[in-house]
C-alpha cells in the first residue's frame, strides 16, 4: 500500500466538504441552481462508473472512488438546503422521549436516508458482476459512517460541533442528545478502526486497482474515525471549514427540550 491513494482520499475529502459547505453557505436563491448543476456532474459520474466498471487499474479505482464523493455531494446538498430532509420539519416537541423521541427524529431525515440507501443499491447493481467495485464501496462506507454520526448526535456526545449549521435546519438540533457519550460512541469508533484495518489489510494482499481501492477505503475510515473523534473532543471541527463558508449569521436555535 502507497502514500498517493490515502493523499487522494484526503485531497477528495477535503475539496469535497469544502464545496459542499461554500455552496451551502450562499444566498438560499442559490440552491436550486447549484443542485440543479450538482445534479447533472451526479449523472456524469453515474455514467463514467457504467463505462469504467470493468477497468481494474489504478486509474479505475481512482476515477471510481472520485465519482462516488461526486454523488455523494450531490445526496449531501439536497440535505443541507433543504430540498430532500423528511416529513417532519418542526423542531422537538418539549418531553418527547425514547421512541417517540426516535421516531420524531427518524421523520426529519428519513427522505434523504431512504435516497442514499436506494443509491448504494443502484451503485451496487450498476457494478455488479464486474471487476471495479471502488465506487460501491466508498459509497457504502460513506452511508454507513453517516448513520454512526448521526445516530451518536441523537444519543448523546461530549461536542455537537454544529457552528456552521444551515439556519433553515436550525430545528434539527433540538433532535440533538445531551453532551453525555452514548454507549454508541466507543462501538463507533471500534468499528471505525476495524474498517480501516481490514482494508489495510487488503490493499497490502492486493495489486493493481484492488489494493488502491482498499487504500482508498482505508483513508476513508480513519477520515470517519477522526470525524468520530471531533464528537467528544474539545475542538470545532467548523473552525476547519469556516474559511469555505461565505459569510452568514449564525443559526439560531429553537426553543425546545432533549434528552
Amino acid at each position: 500500500m502507497s502514500a498517493p491513494p490515502l493523499l487522494f482520499a484526503l485531497l477528495m475529502w477535503f475539496v469535497g466538504t469544502a464545496a459542499v459547505v461554500w455552496l451551502d453557505s450562499r444566498p438560499r436563491a442559490t440552491f436550486a441552481r447549484s443542485f440543479a448543476w450538482s445534479g447533472i456532474a451526479a449523472l456524469a459520474a453515474m455514467v463514467a462508473l457504467w463505462w469504467i466498471a470493468g477497468d481494474t487499474s489504478p486509474g479505475g479505482a481512482y476515477l471510481g472512488f472520485a465519482a462516488a464523493i461526486v454523488i455523494w455531494g450531490w445526496h449531501e446538498m439536497g440535505f443541507l438546503m433543504g430540498f430532500v430532509a423528511g416529513p417532519r420539519r418542526t423542531p422537538c416537541p418539549p418531553g418527547l422521549h425514547g421512541w417517540a423521541r426516535f421516531s420524531a427524529a427518524t421523520a426529519t431525515v428519513i427522505h434523504h436516508e431512504v435516497a442514499l440507501a436506494a443509491t448504494v443499491l443502484a451503485l451496487f447493481a450498476l457494478c455488479w458482476g464486474q471487476p471495479n467495485q471502488a465506487a460501491p464501496l466508498t459509497f457504502a462506507l460513506l452511508f454507513a459512517l453517516r448513520l454512526s454520526a448521526k445516530l451518536n448526535l441523537f444519543l448523546g456526545v461530549a461536542n455537537l460541533s454544529d457552528e456552521i449549521f444551515p439556519a433553515h435546519l436550525a430545528y434539527l438540533k433540538t433532535y440533538f442528545g445531551t453532551r453525555r457519550i452514548s454507549w454508541l460512541y466507543p462501538v463507533s469508533l471500534l468499528g471505525c478502526m476495524l474498517l480501516a484495518t481490514l482494508a489495510w489489510r487488503a490493499a497490502e494482499a492486493g495489486s493493481g486497482g484492488g489494493a488502491v481501492t482498499a487504500t482508498l477505503l482505508a483513508g476513508l475510515a480513519v477520515l470517519g474515525l477522526v470525524e468520530h473523534l471531533f464528537l467528544m473532543l474539545p475542538l470545532k471541527d467548523g473552525t476547519l471549514w469556516r474559511w469555505a463558508s461565505a459569510e452568514r449569521k449564525p443559526a439560531v436555535l429553537p426553543a425546545a427540550t432533549t434528552e
